[in-house]
């Protein structure tokens, strides 16, 4: 008697290669030939019917179906391999591969002092970092968890605070301040020149966010330079060409040297800082709870 076939067959290659946009880097991930990623997509395809990539010699991109099948399977597989890890870690060191999607201002705050006595304390957890200042859909891209800044987090999750709160900066270069003079007022910002910053998914400009007199004031400066990435907008601010408006955490280090200066303190808020962020179901994780204890220890938040 035959076997029956098994429902499942296939379905996390479909993911992976749904996840990676595409199937040679979903082979690199798995660990297999890109060649046995197409014959098991292939499969699946048979099996339900209709096809669940369009593949054109440029990109590899998902049909109806399989945007349908993505977003109905990839919550299914993450609690199930939740739940396989948790029965299986029961009474064992934590294990496996922890996925962190992380914005580049908590490289050096948070990844750089935990990940490595993560390591060392549990040397059987793998680390994969993605580094993104856009929020992202942890479940879809198989994250187990990430780290925003606290009022960016969606609602629903389970946050878990890394960071004081954040006191929000306008920085400039003490050449940059010599030559264009300190602005006053936000009204001021009119007179210099600032770096801009769009967010990489909506693609907007951040308008800048001040208070006076209790009141919310938000500013959209004029500035000649854009930049979708925090860590380029630092080095430009230090280098001389405008101002930048960052978090105080994220400029520590420059404000320590001397090598920025804040202007406009009197009129700039205060919000929280970054937390580690995750589903209600995700919690259950060994290698997540040793990564938040863990955190906990080495950067004692609120200190």
């Amino acid at each position: 008697m035959s076997q029956p076939l098994d429902p499942f067959s296939g379905l996390s290659v479909f993911l992976a290669a749904a996840e990676a946009g595409g199937f040679t880097a979903a082979a690199a991930r798995l660990g297999v030939s890109p060649a046995a990623v197409s014959q098991a997509v292939k499969a699946l395809e048979a099996r339900v019917g209709t096809p669940l990539f369009i593949r054109t010699t440029r990109r590899v991109g998902l049909t109806e179906a399989g945007a349908a099948l993505f977003a109905r399977a990839a919550p299914a597989a993450a609690e199930m391999a939740a739940a396989i890890e948790a029965a299986s870690a029961l009474g064992n060191e934590p294990s496996g591969l922890l996925r962190l999607t992380v914005p580049r201002m908590a490289v050096p705050l948070v990844i750089e002092p935990t990940v490595g006595a993560l390591r060392r304390t549990y040397p059987k957890i793998a680390v994969e970092i993605a580094i993104e200042d856009a929020t992202v859909d942890l479940t879809a891209r198989g994250f187990d968890a990430g780290i925003r800044i606290g009022e960016y987090i969606e609602p629903g999750m389970v946050a878990v605070r890394l960071t004081r709160d954040i006191t929000w900066s306008v920085v400039a270069s003490p050449a940059y301040l010599a030559t264009h003079g300190e602005p006053r007022g936000p009204e001021d910002l009119a007179g210099h020149e600032a770096i801009r910053y769009r967010f990489p998914r909506s693609g907007t400009i951040y308008r800048w966010e001040f208070e006076r007199d209790g009141k919310a004031l938000s500013v959209d400066p004029r500035g000649s330079l854009i930049v979708n990435d925090s860590e380029l907008l630092v080095a430009w601010a230090r280098a001389g060409l405008g101002l930048a408006y960052v978090a105080d955490i994220a400029v520590e280090a420059e404000l320590a040297t001397g090598a920025l200066v804040r202007v406009l303190e009197l009129f700039l808020p205060q919000t929280p800082g970054l937390f580690l962020y995750f589903p209600q179901r995700a919690q259950t994780q060994p290698k997540l709870r040793a990564f938040i204890d863990l955190a906990r220890q080495v950067l004692r938040p609120g200190h």
